[in-house]
């Protein structure tokens, strides 16, 4: 009986890895989370811009050309990793519209002010209603948008340049033609 007993522990923690490891195990990647929003409209909404004199953020605003829309926080340490590269996509044409998740203007103000401002036009969502709409798990997360307000691709987690080159902006590309 007492080895019975010790053996139930065993049995519990391999199931857990078991269930853990399965999709790493059939190729998944856990960071290619499902949208239920592909291919659908982007949610309508209206923002407020950083500051009083600041235009903020609609859904109408991001219709009639493919572009991308990043949420990103000034806490986030990866969004701090990835606003270099999106200030430089930026620079080469790349329209690229923030939606600020949860945090204070005067911080964003601060964090773009140090590390670069890549947005044509940001909208604050302090409560991160807007973000839920989308279907954001967490910052930063990045959205390609067609021209007809449709989300086309969604990227979770830090932009790398590796996906920028080989995944966004060819999509970009095509939905432009």
């Amino acid at each position: 009986m007492r080895r019975l007993l010790f053996l139930v522990p065993l049995a519990v923690v391999i199931a857990l890895v078991g269930v853990l490891a399965w999709p790493i195990l059939e190729g998944r990647d856990p960071r290619s989370l499902p949208s239920v929003l592909l291919d659908k409209p982007i949610p309508p909404f209206e923002l407020p811009g950083l500051t009083v004199d600041s235009s903020g953020l609609s859904a109408g605003e991001l219709a009639g050309r493919p572009l991308l829309v990043n949420v990103f926080a000034s806490w986030c340490a990866p969004c701090r990793h990835e606003i270099p590269l999106m200030v430089r996509l930026a620079s080469e044409g790349v329209p690229i519209y923030g939606i600020a998740y949860k945090d204070d203007p005067a911080a964003t103000q601060a964090f773009l002010a140090q590390l670069g401002d890549p947005y044509r036009g940001i909208g604050v969502d302090r409560d991160g209603r807007i973000a839920i709409e989308f279907g954001v798990y967490g910052v930063p997360e990045t959205y390609v948008i067609d021209a007809a307000g449709r989300i086309r691709h969604r990227h979770v987690g830090a932009m790398t340049e590796d996906v920028a080159r080989r995944t966004l902006l060819p999509l970009l590309e095509d939905l432009a033609q």
